[in-house]
């Protein structure tokens, strides 16, 4: 039986004390005298951490090795926090509740800027030196995974080394090379410079150096060796349906943020969105096949129980068995209670055909994302949506039943204009009218309930606005106040509701979006003042962050809001993402025209993805010609 790390006394002073029992269902326990021992970590709370696929694909991933053990740990809410500091209690994982300290690796993935505080508690509660340089070979090798591990530097100097790309490519290399070298008596050291220089995807910090122009801006990134890789290469799976997935899922014992289970239907977008990092960096798109998912979902239901099924990937309605998959899930599982939950769909009528099925019985929230108020906004981020099409898809959701529409904007975005912003206000107006235009007055029962929500523009790595400036919080604000005017002015100004993000967050998030080396210190100094879970509105004090900089000397500004230009070296150009930055450029230049770019499967944009196996307009293209080929067999016309 487990010895728990935790007494009873101390479980019953902390808040919901189920988070750190690790008695999940399908929760894996080996030997713990097994070769290797890796701690997989979320940087939040469990509750969070819970809900994340990618670290239910590794930990399924690697617990199916015989030769290693995986096990989670996530960050200890703030009242657990100050009980380990004051007790001296270790951070442990929840399987077998060992000091994390005695793993082999500690593996902790990077989501969110505004997580890198919590990376440094992980580390300062296991006892883990918070610099790489400091580490010796009594603790475990730290790597770093993840979106934000895209531009790893503002947390290279706290990591070993970092994974970039997608695990299930070469995670078990890395596995093997270090169980080998283990058994032969080879330090740290010695793994970390074998595994840069033999392991695709692999970036150890310390065997790069960076040195600085007068003016602040990088003048040479490279590596201290030449066996060690100048750029480092994104690791792509070329096929989903033979990549390992999770048909064991955790199940939770407490209520968590994503309480489902979880299929992924496809990984990429083929949408060419040029504020979205992750539209860009998980190219090519890929599909799983609708057979593949069909025994998905049956596996998981049968193997958590669960009644609420997840459809997941950043463009559910570009799926191409999207229908017949709902079907099936419907068809099959409805019966029994089982709820169906798809994010991102576009807002057109195929999409409003598809959320009939799931809700036929009920009709719940209608989430869009316009992004842009105007249409001249809209085609400077290529959103490929027209206002046509958002009046519409509102029409066909009024027709279907539904009467609460969520509305998503961003403020803040190249050439964005005050009349772009109230644009935002008009366009929610317009939406309240179709409503009262589509749905007559005995069967309304009240007004229409729209919410707009708006986020301020965050420049990311590898996209096309990486170069794009940001703004201060007093001015985000001032934008906000132009759309919070704009409603006031409205005609259906009662049927709208509006929300805004918190400024000087976003800011922060540019910094560290954007940041290099020097900004590691300003972290490590931002911690030390008392900075942790500064995503979270309980503890979150911008103050501590701009004192951080004034003791470190670092100028925040540099790195948020200044405009970079196109010959300027930024940190992350030693990544191979595997789109190009010619192609990066080309966008950037066709968002100041107000110029569209086609989707993946109109046309190919020659953005580089062939390079890292994209096969999307090859395909298009061959099924094209196989039809016109049919066409002319049988004499008749193409349309």
């Amino acid at each position: 039986m487990r010895k728990l790390a935790l007494e009873d006394e101390i479980l019953l002073q902390v808040q919901k004390p189920a988070r750190y029992l690790g008695n999940e269902v399908n929760a894996v326990y080996k030997d713990s005298k097994i070769p290797i021992r890796f701690a997989m970590c979320f940087p939040d709370v469990y509750e969070v951490g819970m809900s994340h696929l990618g670290l239910q694909i590794l930990y399924d991933m690697f617990n199916r090795r015989e030769d290693t053990w995986c096990e989670r740990v996530y960050s200890p809410w703030t009242d657990l926090d100050a009980i380990m500091r004051e007790r001296g209690i270790p951070l442990f994982a929840l399987e077998s509740q060992d000091p994390v300290r005695t793993f082999d690796f500690l593996g902790i993935t990077l989501q969110f800027e505004l997580c890198y505080t919590n990376v440094l508690q992980i580390l300062d509660l296991s006892g883990i030196p918070l610099y790489a340089a400091d580490r010796d070979d009594s603790v475990p090798i730290v790597i770093g995974g993840g979106p934000c591990a895209y531009n790893p530097e503002p947390m290279a100097p706290f990591f070993d080394m970092f994974y970039i790309g997608e695990g299930e490519v070469q995670y078990d290399a890395l596995l093997d090379l270090y169980k080998e070298m283990k058994a032969a008596g080879k330090g740290r050291k010695a793994f970390l410079e074998a595994a840069a220089e033999q392991v695709p995807g692999i970036y150890v910090p310390s065997l790069y150096e960076v040195e600085y122009n007068g003016d602040g801006t990088i003048r040479r990134f490279a590596p201290v060796s030449k066996k060690v890789p100048a750029r480092v290469k994104r690791q792509v799976v070329q096929d989903l349906d033979a990549a390992p997935y999770p048909l064991r899922q955790l199940v939770p014992l407490m209520q968590v943020t994503q309480d489902r289970a979880v299929v992924e239907i496809q990984r990429g977008c083929i949408r060419g969105c040029r504020f979205c990092q992750a539209g860009m960096v998980y190219r090519p798109n890929r599909e799983r096949s609708l057979e593949t998912l069909e025994r998905y979902t049956d596996d998981l239901v049968q193997n958590t129980g669960q009644d609420d099924i997840n459809l997941s990937s950043l463009s559910s309605s570009d799926y191409t068995c999207i229908k017949e998959l709902v079907n099936y899930i419907v068809d099959n599982y409805a019966s029994r209670g089982t709820t169906l939950q798809l994010p991102s769909l576009r807002i057109d009528t195929f999409s409003l055909d598809v959320m009939q099925r799931l809700q036929e019985a009920k009709r719940g929230n209608l989430t869009f994302a316009p992004e842009a108020g105007s249409q001249r906004l809209r085609d400077v981020i290529n959103k490929g949506i027209t206002e046509e099409e958002i009046l519409e898809g509102s029409r066909e959701a009024f027709r279907g039943g539904w009467k609460k529409v969520k509305l998503y904007f961003m403020l803040g975005l190249p050439t964005e204009t005050e009349e772009d912003r109230r644009e935002i206000a008009r366009l929610a107006n317009r939406i309240a009218v179709a409503y009262f235009q589509e749905v007559p007055k005995e069967k309304r029962g009240g007004r229409c309930d729209i919410t707009v929500s708006t986020s301020f523009f965050v420049p990311k790595p590898f996209t096309p606005f990486q170069w794009a400036p940001m703004y201060t919080p007093e001015e985000y604000l001032s934008f906000a106040g132009n759309v919070y005017d704009e409603i006031q002015n409205v005609l259906n100004r009662r049927s709208i509701w509006y929300k805004y993000h918190e400024a000087d967050g976003s800011v922060l998030e540019g910094f560290l979006a954007r940041g290099d080396r020097r900004c590691a210190a300003v972290i490590a100094e931002a911690y030390r003042l008392g900075a942790l879970y500064d995503a979270w509105i309980e503890t979150w004090d911008f103050s501590r962050w701009t004192q951080a900089c004034r003791n470190t000397g670092v100028d925040m500004d540099f790195f948020a809001l200044r405009a970079r230009d196109e010959s300027e070296i930024l940190p992350w150009d030693f990544i191979d993402i595997g789109v190009s930055r010619e192609f990066m450029e080309r966008e950037w230049h066709r968002a100041q025209q107000g110029v569209i770019t086609a989707n993946c499967r109109e046309a190919c944009s020659g953005c580089g993805a062939a390079a890292v196996g994209c096969r999307i307009w090859e395909t298009e293209r061959a099924d094209k010609l196989s039809v016109d080929a049919g066409i002319q067999e049988t004499g008749g016309t193409s349309r």
